[in-house]
C-alpha cells in the first residue's frame, strides 16, 4: 500500500513537470533557472527539517556523497534537460527520460550488486516498446536534424546523471541516513555547484516576473522537487533502483494527458498501441500470480 501511494505520487508529480519546465524556457538562461529552483528547494526543505527536530547530521564522507548526488541529479541533469528543451518538445523529453530504468539496472549490477531479474528485464522490455510506439512518429517520422540529435543527446546525459543518483541515494539508505535530510543537503550542494557555472561563464541573472514562469517555478521547487524527488528516493530505498525507475515509463502518459488538453496533441493508432504496451508492463511489474498452497503430507495419504 505504501509503495503503491509512493509509485502513484511520483508519477503524477514528476509527469506534470515536464510541462512546467517548457514555462521556464524563454529569457531566463536554462541555469539561472535550475539555479532558482533548488535554491528555493533546498532552502524550503532544510528549514522544515530543522524546525521540526528532523534533520539529521551526517559524517563529512557522506557529505561528498551528497555533493557528488547533487552535481548528477540537481545540477547536471535538470541542467540537461532545461537546454534541451530548446530544442525539443517536453513530450519527447519524458520518453528519453524513460530510460532511466534501462540505465538504473545496469548501474545497479555495476555500483551496486544487484541482479536483473527476468520480471524487470521483461516489464522494460514491454515498456520501452511502448515508449517507441507512442512516440513513433515523433521518433522516426520526422528527419532528425542536428537541433533535435543535440536535444537527444542532452536528455540522454541527464538520464545518466539522474541514474548516477539514484546510485548514490541507494548508497545513502543503505547507510541508514535519512532521505530528506540527504536530499536538502543534495541540492543546496547542486544550487551551489550551478551557481559557480553562473559565475565562471559569465552568465547574468535575470528574472522573468510573468506568472507562468514564477509559477511554474514555484511549482517544480516545491512540488516537483521538495515533494517528487522525496517519494521517488524513498521509493527506491524500499523496492530498489529497477524497479522504482519503472515509475519514468509512465511519466510520458501524464505529460501527454496535459499536452491532449493545452497543447492539442492528436492520438494515433501507433500511440494507443503504446499506451496498451506500457500497462501491460506495469502490470507485469507489480502484480504478483498468488501462489497455490502445498497440499500438507497428511492430506495426501489421506
Amino acid at each position: 500500500m505504501v509503495n503503491g501511494s509512493l509509485y502513484l505520487t511520483t508519477v503524477l508529480i514528476w509527469g506534470t513537470t515536464w510541462f512546467a519546465i517548457t514555462l521556464q524556457t524563454g529569457d531566463v538562461p536554462a541555469m539561472v533557472s535550475v539555479f532558482y529552483r533548488f535554491a528555493i528547494a533546498s532552502g524550503l526543505l532544510l528549514v522544515i527539517l530543522k524546525w521540526s527536530g528532523r534533520l539529521q547530521t551526517i559524517n563529512r564522507r557522506d557529505h561528498l556523497f551528497c555533493l557528488l548526488q547533487g552535481m548528477c541529479v540537481f545540477c547536471l541533469n535538470f541542467l540537461c534537460f532545461y537546454s534541451a528543451n530548446h530544442y525539443i518538445n517536453s513530450g519527447l523529453e519524458s520518453v528519453l527520460f524513460s530510460m532511466a530504468i534501462v540505465f538504473n539496472a545496469v548501474n545497479g549490477v555495476i555500483f551496486l550488486g544487484q541482479r536483473i531479474t527476468y520480471r524487470l528485464a521483461c516489464a522494460g522490455l514491454i515498456g520501452l516498446s511502448g515508449i517507441v510506439c507512442l512516440f513513433w512518429e515523433s521518433l522516426f517520422a520526422n528527419d532528425l536534424n542536428t537541433a533535435t540529435l543535440l536535444g537527444i543527446g542532452l536528455c540522454l546525459l541527464g538520464t545518466y546523471g539522474f541514474s548516477l543518483g539514484n546510485m548514490i541515494s541507494a548508497r545513502h539508505q543503505k547507510r541508514g541516513n535519512d532521505v530528506l535530510s540527504t536530499n536538502a543537503y543534495a541540492m543546496l550542494y547542486g544550487a551551489l555547484t550551478m551557481l559557480l557555472i553562473i559565475v565562471v561563464t559569465g552568465t547574468h541573472f535575470t528574472i522573468d516576473t510573468t506568472v507562468s514562469y514564477l509559477g511554474g517555478l514555484f511549482y517544480l521547487a516545491i512540488f516537483g522537487s521538495v515533494v517528487g524527488f522525496g517519494t521517488y528516493f524513498a521509493l527506491v530505498g524500499r523496492i530498489g533502483t529497477g524497479a522504482a525507475a519503472y515509475a519514468t515509463i509512465l511519466f510520458p502518459l501524464v505529460a501527454l494527458s496535459i499536452s491532449t488538453l493545452f497543447e492539442g496533441y492528436v492520438w494515433t493508432q501507433s500511440a494507443v498501441v503504446g499506451l496498451v504496451l506500457i500497462l501491460t508492463g506495469n502490470v507485469v511489474m507489480f502484480f504478483k500470480i498468488p501462489s497455490r498452497p502445498k497440499p500438507h503430507p497428511r492430506a495426501v495419504l489421506d
